[in-house]
């Protein structure tokens, strides 16, 4: 592609983050399409049997579906945001180990302790995110002061909500996210 400043070239940093939210970008369609019959089925977590082998399916592919447009736009937005940073400080393999472990536990944690609560979204994903962003300049023996603000003000905020304020946001999905990130930000300081 020419432009007047030269030749523009357009780059894939970070892979895992890109096909990420085109996964998601895909569910939400054929959900569309299929009226939320591809949410119930295969993009939310509820109580169902364990015999049903899409449970477990559904173990990982809630973090795909999502409500609607603007809950999509609002995962996706902070995702593609902070995910190609950590992408390229962590590694690929590190952000899929981020997605994959925020997804089966934040699952296991709806299907267990909330069975008639059906959850979807990435926002598990997006806060395991936001937690693992301030290791990334993170020095030994010290811990940054935006980990702290942002456990004050993210996770405080979450906590505060899902105590007083009644919403069908799933801010205990969002708590075990944080924590996720933060877990796994500290374990790969240490790598």
């Amino acid at each position: 592609m020419e432009s007047k400043f030269g030749r523009i070239k357009v780059s894939n940093n970070s892979p895992v983050i890109v096909i990420f939210s085109l996964m998601c970008v895909v569910a939400f369609f054929i959900n569309g399409m299929t009226q939320g019959t591809a949410n119930r089925a295969l993009f939310s977590v509820y109580r169902a049997p364990l015999t049903d082998p899409f449970t477990y399916v559904r173990m990982f592919g809630h973090i795909f579906g999502h409500a609607n447009w603007n809950h999509l736009i609002s995962n996706l937005t902070l995702i593609l945001v902070v995910g190609p940073l950590l992408e390229e400080k962590y590694g690929s393999r590190n952000m899929i180990i981020v997605i994959v472990v925020t997804a089966l536990i934040t699952g296991l944690v709806n299907y267990t302790f909330f069975p008639s609560v059906r959850l979807l979204g990435a926002s598990g994903v997006a806060f395991a995110f936001v937690l693992l962003s301030p290791f990334t300049n993170m020095k030994q023996g010290y811990i940054p002061i935006t980990f702290i603000l942002v456990v004050v003000i993210y996770l405080g905020g979450q906590v505060y909500e899902g105590l007083f304020v009644r919403n069908n946001i799933s801010n205990i999905t969002h708590i075990i996210g944080g924590i996720i990130g933060a877990v796994l930000g500290y374990r790969m300081q240490k790598e």
